[in-house]
């Protein structure tokens, strides 16, 4: 019974449906289990393009998507938390790292994808251990991507009987320059659609397994994958920086020029990684079919079809009528065919990406300055207070919480530049009103900053995130509605001043000098807390802050006794002594919101 494209159809999207869910939860399960190694990995990648590019190889790995890492990338860069120099090394790394998609295909354990699946699930679903669950959903992801691959190469072994569609497909041979440009073309447009290389690969492999396309053919469809892979990044970079749209398209020319020399010389190539693939398995990839690895196998195994060619139908026809060789004895034979085909496929993908890597490798500098000037910078200067956070990250947890905690130690630094600037309106008779504006817009900025992470860290826990990530999420949160409190009361302090300015009743040499000494004490208390969040240190952290706070607190009080008996030996007006004791009321709340950051850095809050 003849099987009709809409079924062929259905198969191959449920497959591919399955394949690019399973690649989702690899991704999200090994971000989870590897934690704060994927954080520290990325902190590596340095001007050295050669770490660069071993980061770039890692995280691709570890995430299994270059498309992941190139938004990630983006989206660092967009942060200024990585340079373009740093950018490209990592984005050259990703391309090689992709290539392990492949290799994991090469594995024969297709059908053990169903059983992996779902063994993985129950771990998934019951496991109440979080580490453990993650484990589960990565082999979960696994499993469903070999089933997914499965499903998609089942699904297009009918197509070899469907003689239109063969023609249609032999309209696309790898066999001039004009096929080559044609099939990458395709290949390109079909990555660019479904936005995973990874799954184009699987449908190229599975193309290629069920014989409907030639191994010439899926090599040259691979190399306009690799340029339609870059689209990701491209559409990531919309609305960033100048130097984040830069990124992306470093990796759109790295790709595209990487293809067009290995399409000049493809006959070649292919024709050196042919020989290769059969020193391995005994077979040219080139010239391999299913006839020739099932007559090799079963010599006595005669040609049933009216061509005089073997197909699997025709060897289990002969399994029945003969029984001379068993039912697994002949899927073997799908399964040495399907090996060498993906073997050269593998090796084809991963042989171009290093080849080009290592030949990019030293004119990175050179690809900077092309995208440099492709993308002048702006004369309008661009915000940098406000680009820590970026959505794009969302889908790695683990970075994420690297880019809120950017945003908060620039919460903790704003706090001590307002106190710095207070002291010099301390110290001056008259409030400066540059710093003055200054004071006040810093003040309106942290309260935009603090909304931004609890909206950002909102949608990140929100998500399927490890119970450490999502811990760490509350504590910024915590954090940062402490430090916008901090930033009211640093104002207030400046309204204090300036309503004993406006009033006519100028700060005094007894009262400055106590206001001084408590705004430097409280500062130096402040930025040491700051060290601590920013290097995530809990170390002594907590004894210190509530003796030191207990010390400030006294200090105050202190302050505070003497200053009425300054009232009331009538050395200062009682207007002036109730805005006096409210800016030192401010400064020991500045301490209490300073120490609940510690407990909460610390894990009593």
């Amino acid at each position: 019974m003849e099987v009709s494209f809409l079924q062929i159809a259905l198969k191959v999207i449920g497959g591919l449906g399955i394949f690019l869910l399973g690649m989702k939860n690899m991704s999200e399960g090994l971000q989870a289990v590897s934690g704060d190694r994927l954080r520290k990995i990325i902190g590596v990648a340095t001007n050295n393009r050669f770490l660069g590019v071993l980061v770039g190889l890692t995280v691709t790995m570890m995430v299994q998507s270059s498309s992941v890492t190139t938004v990630m990338v983006v989206g660092f860069v967009n942060s200024a938390l990585m340079n373009l120099m740093q950018a490209i090394g990592v984005i050259l790394g990703a391309n090689i790292g992709t290539t392990i998609t492949g290799w994991i295909l090469v594995l024969d354990i297709g059908k053990w994808g169903l059983p992996i699946l779902g063994f993985a699930a129950f771990v998934f679903l019951f496991s109440k251990n979080d580490r453990l669950r993650y484990v589960g959903m990565t082999i979960m992801g696994i499993g469903m991507v070999f089933y997914g691959l499965e499903l998609m190469k089942n699904g297009f072994k009918p197509l070899r009987s469907h003689e239109e569609f063969s023609a249609w497909f032999h309209a696309f041979q790898a066999t001039s320059y004009a096929g080559i440009i044609k099939c990458a073309l395709v290949g390109m447009l079909l990555t660019m659609i479904v936005q995973s290389s990874s799954a184009t690969l699987g449908i190229t492999i599975g193309l290629a397994c069920s014989g409907t396309i030639e191994f010439q053919t899926a090599t040259a469809l691979v190399m306009g994958e690799n340029i339609g892979t870059t689209i990701t990044a491209l559409l990531a970079s919309i609305g960033t920086s100048t130097n984040a749209k830069r990124a992306a398209y470093a990796h759109f020319f790295f790709n595209v020029f990487g293809t067009l020399w290995f399409i000049a010389l493809f006959p070649v190539a292919i024709g050196g990684l042919s020989n290769l693939v059969e020193w391995k398995t005994g077979y040219n990839p080139q010239q391999v079919s299913l006839e020739q690895v099932a007559t090799n196998t079963f010599p006595a195994l005669p040609a049933t079809s009216d061509t005089g060619e073997l197909s699997i139908s025709s060897i289990l026809t002969h399994i029945q009528e003969n029984n001379e060789i068993s039912m697994a004895e002949a899927k073997t034979v799908q399964k040495k065919f399907d090996k060498v085909v993906t073997s050269g496929i593998a090796l084809t993908h991963t042989t171009f990406n290093v080849a080009n890597v290592l030949l990019f490798l030293p004119f990175i500098g050179l690809l900077a300055r092309f995208v440099t000037k492709l993308a002048p910078e702006k004369e309008a200067k661009q915000s940098v207070h406000l680009t820590y956070l970026d959505v794009r990250m969302l889908d790695t947890p683990s970075l994420s919480i690297v880019q809120s905690q950017g945003q908060l130690n620039f919460m903790g630094e704003s706090i001590s530049i307002m106190l710095d600037k207070l002291h010099g309106c301390l110290e001056s008779e008259k409030i400066d009103p540059e710093v003055q504006r200054k004071l006040f817009h810093r003040e309106e900025i942290l309260d935009t900053v603090q909304k931004e992470i609890f909206i950002f860290l909102s949608h990140l826990v929100s998500g399927q995130v490890p119970q450490e990530i999502t811990k760490k999420a509350h504590k910024q949160m915590r954090m940062a509605d402490e430090y916008e409190s901090l930033s009211d009361y640093a104002t207030n302090v400046l309204k204090g001043i300036k309503k004993l300015e406006d009033m006519g009743h100028p700060i005094d040499g007894p009262a400055r000098q106590k206001l001084l000494a408590l705004n430097d004490r409280v500062a130096r208390y402040i930025a040491r807390v700051n060290e601590h969040v920013k290097a995530e240190n809990t170390k002594d952290l907590l004894s210190w802050a509530t003796a030191e706070g207990a010390a400030i607190t006294v200090q105050m009080k202190e302050f505070r006794r003497q200053h009425l008996e300054r009232l009331q030996n009538e050395e200062v007006s009682p207007f002036f002594s109730l805005a006096f004791t409210d800016i030192l009321n401010y400064y020991r709340r500045m301490k209490d919101h300073a120490l609940n950051i510690a407990e909460v850095l610390a894990g009593e809050k």
